[in-house]
């Protein structure tokens, strides 16, 4: 377990925002999908992402890491072979290589961590199994290995989306490829649907066609990936920590390189920092916050579950009352994050009351330091070590490794924004 120290100060700055980890997953299955040598420019380079690189060499794309480009080099005849796929904890890896194995009549294996074999599958695979896949083993029931068998051929298909939106945008990416065209029809409450957008929107750069009709979509088949290359726009989830340590400590805080052309679900805590009083101005794909966030808020978080802690930060750090619902589906994430965001909070000094799915909050004038040394889901320890900087004592927080899942550079852009002076 690796803790840091950290000491209150006021953040002050301009960074330049790390490369999408969402962003970063799509385009390395566009290249897979490609005919042709694919190249990546600035992808991340993190936990998640490797796994997601990894799982794609197994099933025969072959990826050369340069300095600021991936170029990936897909399998064009398919080939016989029993392969293993470890997803280590990522959910997003597992989702899409699930449905990317069901293309191919070889048995694969799928293997992870931590929570990763209790987190949401079911819906995903219930539809790989309508199209044709066999499935044997493990995450129906909660545990790994896990095997899938194709090939899956396209059709009619009816996915729940109400615990992920990652089913629809796994099958939204390989439905096309099939021979034959399909119909995807969603159903229930769709939780995080930016990120199905930001599918659509990887889908349009390779100019495949969809049509969408509320809540189902009409995909022609026989579609190629078209292109050779995407540059992977910055990203917001990881903008949103350096944002709110402006926002909470009185500072101002400029992140470059995230444009607003490349849908992000988290930037909606842009809205969340301007309702809690602090100021946001947007230049292209420049974003500044500044100010001290001083009043009580009211967010809904269904379409942006992975900014629940940082959200209940926000509000455990003005002195007024707060209210974040929605997003019932965070407590499938690496960790259950709900409850993460109220042991959050209450370390902070704040009142927390949840009822009826939701959380209210009433924060401090000046929150107390805490020691939290045994957090353990990157975005949890994030927003821990935002929240440190408004204490009004140093704090513990841990374990620091697990910003390597997303943000892997976190602790230095952390560091190279925070000043001595106190908030």
């Amino acid at each position: 377990m690796t803790v840091r120290r950290i000491r209150p100060g006021v953040a002050r700055g301009s960074v330049r925002a790390p490369p999408s980890k969402s962003y970063t997953h799509r385009a390395l299955v566009a290249a897979h999908l490609a005919h042709r040598p694919y190249r990546i420019v600035r992808p991340l380079a993190a936990d998640d992402t490797d796994a997601t690189r990894r799982g794609l060499d197994a099933l025969g794309s072959r990826t050369i890491i340069g300095p600021q480009t991936w170029t990936v080099r897909p399998r064009v005849v398919l080939r016989r072979r029993r392969a293993r796929i470890d997803c280590g904890e990522s959910g997003t890896t597992l989702r899409f290589l699930v449905a990317l194995a069901a293309r191919q009549p070889d048995p694969i294996r799928f293997d992870g961590r931590g929570r990763l074999g209790r987190r949401p599958l079911s819906e995903l695979l219930g539809a790989l199994t309508t199209l044709g896949a066999r499935v044997e083993g493990g995450a129906r029931s909660g545990a790994f290995p896990l095997t899938i068998q194709g090939p899956i051929r396209g059709g009619r298909v009816r996915l729940d989306a109400s615990r992920s939106s990652q089913f629809a945008s796994a099958l939204l990416l390989v439905l096309p490829t099939l021979s034959e065209s399909s119909t995807l029809e969603l159903t229930g409450a769709i939780v995080s649907e930016p990120y199905i957008d930001a599918t659509l929107e990887v889908l349009r750069r390779h100019r495949i066609r969809w049509f969408r009709r509320g809540r189902r979509f009409e995909i022609p088949g026989g579609q190629s990936f078209a292109g050779d290359r995407t540059e992977v726009p910055g990203d917001a989830s990881s903008a949103a920590y350096l944002w709110t340590a402006a926002a909470i400590t009185g500072g101002s805080v400029e992140v470059r390189g995230v444009p607003a052309a490349w849908p992000q679900a988290d930037r909606a805590i842009l809205g969340i920092l301007e309702a809690a009083g602090a100021s946001v101005r947007v230049r292209g794909d420049r974003t500044s916050v500044e100010g001290l966030a001083t009043d009580g808020f009211s967010v809904d978080l269904t379409a942006a579950p992975d900014l629940y802690p940082l959200a209940a930060v926000v509000a455990a750090t003005v002195p007024r009352e707060s209210r974040l619902g929605g997003a019932a589906h965070v407590a499938f994430k690496e960790s259950d994050r709900r409850a993460g965001a109220i042991r959050l909070a209450r370390a902070l000094g704040a009142e927390v009351r949840p009822h009826d799915g939701a959380l209210t909050i009433r924060g401090r004038i000046r929150p107390r330091g805490f020691r939290l040394a045994t957090l353990n889901d990157h975005r949890t320890v994030m927003s821990a070590a935002v929240a440190a900087l408004a204490g009004d004592r140093p704090s513990v927080v841990g374990d620091a490794r697990a910003v390597r899942k997303s943000f892997p550079d976190f602790w230095d852009a952390l560091s190279s924004l925070r000043s001595e002076e106190g908030p």
